[in-house]
């Protein structure tokens, strides 16, 4: 299993951890399965009124699509097979609120994750970026969902700055992407005294305002997610010139 999930029935809080530490975390199709399963699992659990998602180890919270995976694409501008477009909580249709706690490295297809959680608390190690751009690809997803939650011109300069620069977890708390920036190696346990108080309050006040909160969010986004299959596979380079590209990537990164 590269996920795991652990229950407290006394808090009524659940912890989802990406469990691929070798891989920082990355998310090949069988943990986007069980994360899938895990996420509609918890909506029939009563016992679970709030969940905190992390990642195992100390440099990755979630480097996105693990790069091993080959996904078949049909031959067309206007339709894509995404592995990650369903992978997070609220993609699932679970309105129960759900807080990240990040360490590491946050990048690319993480963003899935991220954007779909309620807030994110973060370790001082955490950092955020998108190399879509190095690589000849397009950032679409990714940035749209963190178009919701930073100010436009940080979500373009993360997204267009590629792998050459990342955003400190000091940046992202003094922007909103991170709610609570922590003392070293306190982000899990920051979360989950969040979650704790959340799932002490009654069940169905807390679930529909996570409803209402994304509720707020959603038509943008659905507008700008059917805009995203063209502009990708319109815009991806090949896949054999974008094994090139990671391969000759540069190795040193500002961060902000």
């Amino acid at each position: 299993m590269s996920l795991t999930i652990t229950r407290d029935k006394d808090t009524g809080v659940a912890v989802v951890t990406l469990d691929r530490p070798e891989r920082h975390n990355a998310i090949d199709l069988a943990t986007r399965d069980q994360l899938v399963a895990a996420w509609r699992e918890l909506r029939f659990d009563d016992d679970v009124r709030a969940v905190v998602l992390t990642g195992a180890g100390e440099r990755a919270f979630c480097t996105g699509l693990d790069r091993d995976v080959v996904v078949p694409q049909p031959d067309s501008p206007y339709m894509m097979d995404d592995p990650l477009l369903r992978v997070g909580p609220k993609s699932n249709d679970l309105w129960k609120p759900v807080v990240a706690a990040v360490r590491g490295m946050a990048c690319g297809g993480a963003f899935y994750l991220l954007g779909e959680a309620d807030f994110i608390v973060a370790d001082p190690t955490a950092a955020f970026f998108d190399p879509h751009t190095t690589y000849g690809m397009v950032s679409a997803y990714e940035s749209m969902l963190m178009a919701l939650r930073m100010p436009h011109g940080e979500v373009a300069r993360m997204a267009l700055m590629g792998s050459a620069e990342r955003l400190s977890a000091r940046r992202a708390h003094e922007i909103g992407l991170v709610t609570e920036l922590t003392e070293p190696g306190e982000a899990l346990a920051a979360a989950l005294d969040c979650a704790a108080v959340i799932a002490g309050y009654p069940t169905q006040g807390v679930q529909g305002t996570v409803r209402a909160l994304w509720a707020a969010r959603e038509t943008a986004l659905a507008h700008a997610f059917a805009q995203a299959p063209h502009l990708i596979t319109l815009g991806n380079l090949p896949g054999e010139r974008q094994a090139e590209l990671f391969r000759a990537r540069r190795r040193e990164f500002r961060t902000r």
